[in-house]
């Protein structure tokens, strides 16, 4: 990861933000709490609470340092800069799936963003990098491995 530009959304850069200030101020008070309650009880060598307390200060450590990585590398698009005459990271694209007959509503983002549970898919994937470039009306075709799948774009529009 290191030396990759992250290509971020301002609410994505935002959401990581929001997620390391979280993880230093109120995490890793929580569970250094934890630990020293958990000392308290005494032997350490058969103590549940600790061993846990531990194992989740470590993951913690291990989300921060992976969350600084992510930002120190951040390049964040300027969505209402996005040019709407082609699809590029950070507009919303309204396709059709030419084969299926539906129509499908994507957010371009980096892939450090990607979620196609939320409708934002990554431009590194096959249909994102299918994606990039193309103007309404357009018919991209994406290779896949059960085949080629083909898109129009019916809309490009600001998230």
């Amino acid at each position: 990861m290191e030396g990759k530009k992250n290509i971020l959304t301002y609410e994505g850069l935002k959401k990581y933000e929001d997620e390391l200030h979280d993880l230093k101020v109120y995490k890793r008070k929580e569970v250094a709490q934890k630990i020293k309650e958990a000392r308290e009880q005494g032997d350490l060598s058969e103590n549940a609470e600790y061993d846990a307390a531990k194992d989740e200060q470590r993951d913690i450590e291990a989300r921060i340092e992976e969350l600084e990585k992510i930002l120190k590398n951040a390049e964040v698009v300027v969505e209402d800069e996005v040019d709407l005459d082609k699809i590029n990271i950070g507009c919303v694209v309204k396709i059709k799936d030419m084969e299926a007959k539906q129509e499908l509503t994507y957010k371009i983002v980096g892939s450090t963003e990607a979620n196609s549970l939320k409708g934002k898919i990554s431009n590194e994937s096959p249909v994102g990098r299918a994606l990039i470039g193309a103007k309404v009306g357009d018919t991209v075709k994406v290779e896949v491995p059960v085949g080629i799948l083909k898109y129009k774009v019916l809309e490009i529009q600001r998230a």
